[in-house]
């Protein structure tokens, strides 16, 4: 006997396993019709990187209090800045302010034995220097958070394009069959927590399934993950099982692609409720590895995140993004810059030491650093003076993966305002990260309303060769 088609939605607020189950089930895979892993032909080439961990410091840290020391700012310090250097260019909140040049804060020290420069706010990341490639000549296009945020994630300054952790999962799928393959953490300490919008791991128009999941690292770490009051695990099993039993029944008359991923999906919550709870306990964690990274418990900090983040690593999940959200510097930089260096330096630093000590740095490539850097003038805002929003010329540092450890790639001019010798621009860091993973940025493609998307996008991207082993 043949029954009326029943609505999905429907059905599931009359059984137990309610709305929250398809709340969670709807960060989980959209479309069957992809392959669930690597895309055919991919890798491209023999990759040096398995996975990502992207330790995103958003709001703009300065590359002048942390890794691009210039002594001519000290020596010009409250003098007028030089307008040379400012004519015609893009200026954030000191438009029509009297410009003036603003010296480091902080004292810079020759670490490691390749000598690099690093400043005092960062003892941690200075005993890991010769672990990692500092890059001083980066640049991007947007001087506002919210653009520049996008233009480093997705490549382009136009909303609702995929991110970079979605590109990586749609290119090579996840080595994990009980987590998704895209992870992000955020964590806040400092100034003001900088509004992060979550369509900065969207996968845009790729399937949605490589979307990123953000968890939380208080509480339950995905909403709805746990079983409503009154139902056993036992119980959930047996509900899914009657779920998956009528979605095949139905999909055989109507032959839905949707309706596999369906299933799928609620299977990959069902695992999910198993495994990540296991995931955010740290408990068995030694207590030596707790004390590297600086936590005691699920306390929601950066050092919680980063030593989730080898956790995650360990398990195969592919890309894993890590937001502080407090370095929006316009004042006060002493006071804050001290506050987040000091939630963020030991337990960066830690995650590359652990990574190492286990042998898994050789194959995780990771990336510090924020959507720009700040200016080399003065800025009065508050109490005391910070620094403005600042394109020209940033650092980021990269490790494992491929990547050399122990050198400093491009430079700034003198002002440590403009990206003078070796430029990187966001793109070009795009293309070094897919190559580390063995892929081609002009190859891998999606096609979407006519034409061939990349990360990339159409602009001229090179891969950084110079700092790769």
């Amino acid at each position: 006997m043949d029954f009326p088609p029943i609505n999905r939605r429907a059905f599931l607020g009359r059984t137990s396993i309610g709305f929250g189950a398809a709340a969670l089930s709807s960060m989980l895979p959209t479309s069957a019709s992809e392959p669930a892993g690597a895309l055919p032909g991919l890798p491209h080439f023999a990759a040096t990187a398995k996975r990502v961990i992207f330790l995103y410091m958003s709001g703009g840290p300065s590359h002048l209090e942390l890794f691009d020391h210039k002594p001519t700012l000290t020596r010009l310090h409250m003098q007028p800045m030089p307008e040379s250097f400012t004519r015609g260019q893009p200026i954030a909140q000191l438009q029509n302010a009297e410009l003036k040049c603003f010296m480091p804060q902080f004292r810079f020290r020759k670490v490691g034995q390749s000598g690099q420069e690093i400043s005092e706010l960062l003892p941690n990341i200075s005993r890991i220097a010769d672990d990692i490639a500092i890059v001083k000549s980066m640049h991007t296009d947007q001087i506002n958070h919210d653009p520049a945020h996008t233009v480093m994630n997705t490549g382009t300054q136009i909303s609702g394009r995929p991110s970079m952790g979605s590109w990586v999962t749609y290119g090579l799928g996840s080595e994990c069959d009980n987590l998704p393959g895209f992870i992000v953490m955020t964590s806040f300490g400092g100034r003001n927590p900088q509004p992060i919008s979550m369509r900065q791991w969207s996968s845009g128009f790729l399937p949605g399934h490589h979307q990123g999941v953000q968890f939380s690292s208080t509480g339950d770490a995905v909403h709805y993950l746990g079983n409503p009051p009154g139902v056993s695990r036992n119980q959930q099993r047996q509900t899914i099982d009657t779920i998956g039993d009528l979605n095949r029944m139905q999909n055989e008359r109507v032959r839905n692609p949707e309706i596999d991923t369906r299933i799928a999906q609620y299977e990959m919550a069902f695992r999910m409720q198993a495994s990540v709870p296991e995931l955010m306990d740290i408990a068995s964690e030694p207590s030596h590895i707790k004390e590297m990274y600086g936590v005691s418990g699920a306390d929601g900090s950066f050092a919680y995140n980063c030593l989730l983040a080898r956790r995650l690593a360990e398990r195969g999940v592919r890309f894993i993004q890590l937001y502080h959200r407090d370095w929006d510097h316009h004042d006060n930089i002493v006071n804050f810059m001290r506050i987040c260096s000091g939630h963020c330096d030991k337990p960066s630093a830690a995650l590359v030491q652990d990574l190492k000590q286990r042998g898994m740095l050789d194959d995780t490539l990771v990336i510090w650093g924020g959507e720009f850097g700040r200016t080399p003038m003065v800025q009065f805002k508050g109490s005391a003076p910070g620094r403005d929003h600042h394109i020209r010329g940033f650092s980021m540092w990269l490790a494992g993966g491929g990547v050399k450890g122990g050198i400093s790639y491009g430079e700034t001019d003198e002002m440590g305002y403009r990206a003078v010798v070796d430029p990187v621009h966001v793109r070009d860091l795009h293309a070094t990260m897919l190559h580390t993973l063995g892929i081609d940025h002009t190859r891998l493609t999606y096609r979407y309303q006519g034409l061939d998307m990349r990360l990339t996008g159409v602009e001229p991207a090179r891969v950084v060769r110079e700092i790769l082993a």
